[in-house]
């Protein structure tokens, strides 16, 4: 059976089509050669004005850089696929859901210059709970470090979210689950802390917060750069610096960021607790902020939920 309600509309190239005629032909020039780039984007339930999604601008922007660097020119503007994601929410008449838009080369050719490939733009919603576990926002999670290194530079652009880039993240994802763990963290080419298999990295030590420089293979998450923001306005200090593999085991608290992550404390690595074992209390302040302001507890500052129904 499915884990997705079938029922839902799919917003496929400016047309809403059901779920089931959603598809792509076998020929599809990203079908072999992972020629896609897409955006993953909660849609939270606020307490007051219902259905709001999570710094929209910043996540349909970095769609379009997406795009950019591959050199895949998506036919709508940013303005179409901007209101194209809120309209498949009031489609579907979702109040809290995830959002995956994705832009693909189509059918027409299978070298690997996609020549005349058509270029698809597709916006899936759908409900997803908490992506690493329900127990991890307050418990955290056990990860290893992974033997599969993050891309070099000049090989996979890092700052592109491109589909086919996600075969080295399932390598780590599925060595890290076959080893008994939930996530693995990956290292750069220089054998520094880069990322996990989907979410940005920050370690805790003496109450300065630190996280990999986008130079070392990271991608530049919307989250990371909403937990940068909220630490550094309660008072804070964050450095972005290279991170050698034995700081994840020597710091106080350690916690993961991401669109699908949110904000999931690490409670050990490579079977060495991190801090006491469980989630340390500076992560606990800045989890508490975060989703105070994404569920609409407290006022926005930042301007970063885009309210659906409004």
């Amino acid at each position: 059976m499915s884990k997705f309600d079938e029922t839902l509309k799919i917003w496929f190239s400016g047309k809403f089509i059901d779920w089931k005629d959603a598809t792509v032909h076998v020929g599809a020039h990203v079908v072999h050669y992972g020629s896609s780039v897409f955006e993953g984007i909660r849609c939270y339930n606020t307490e007051n004005r219902g259905a709001a999604i999570f710094r929209l601008k910043e996540h349909t922007k970095r769609l379009f850089n997406s795009a950019k660097i591959y050199r895949i020119e998506i036919p709508f503007t940013y303005e179409e696929v901007f209101d194209a994601q809120i309209e498949t929410i009031k489609v579907n008449k979702q109040q809290e859901a995830y959002i995956r838009p994705i832009v693909f080369r189509g059918y027409d050719s299978l070298g690997v210059h996609p020549g005349a490939c058509p270029v698809e733009c597709v916006i899936m919603t759908w409900a997803w709970g908490k992506y690493l576990g329900d127990e991890v926002i307050n418990e955290g999670v056990d990860v290893r470090v992974s033997s599969w290194t993050r891309m070099a530079p000049n090989t996979f652009p890092a700052l592109a979210k491109c589909g086919a880039i996600y075969m080295n993240s399932q390598l780590i994802k599925l060595e890290a689950a076959q080893d008994g763990y939930v996530e693995g963290i990956a290292l750069d080419a220089a054998g520094y802390v880069s990322e996990g298999s989907g979410e940005n990295i920050f370690i805790i030590q003496d109450g300065i917060l630190f996280t990999p420089p986008l130079g070392a293979s990271v991608l530049p998450g919307i989250t990371r750069d909403s937990v940068i923001r909220i630490a550094t306005d309660m008072g804070y200090k964050v450095v972005e610096k290279i991170i050698p593999r034995e700081m994840l085991y020597i710091a106080d608290e350690v916690f993961f960021t991401g669109s699908a992550a949110e904000v999931s404390p690490i409670r050990s690595i490579d079977h060495i607790p991190v801090g006491a074992g469980r989630r340390g209390p500076i992560t606990e302040r800045i989890q508490r902020r975060f989703f105070d302001i994404i569920e609409g507890k407290v006022e926005d500052p930042y301007g970063w939920l885009t309210y659906v129904y409004e």
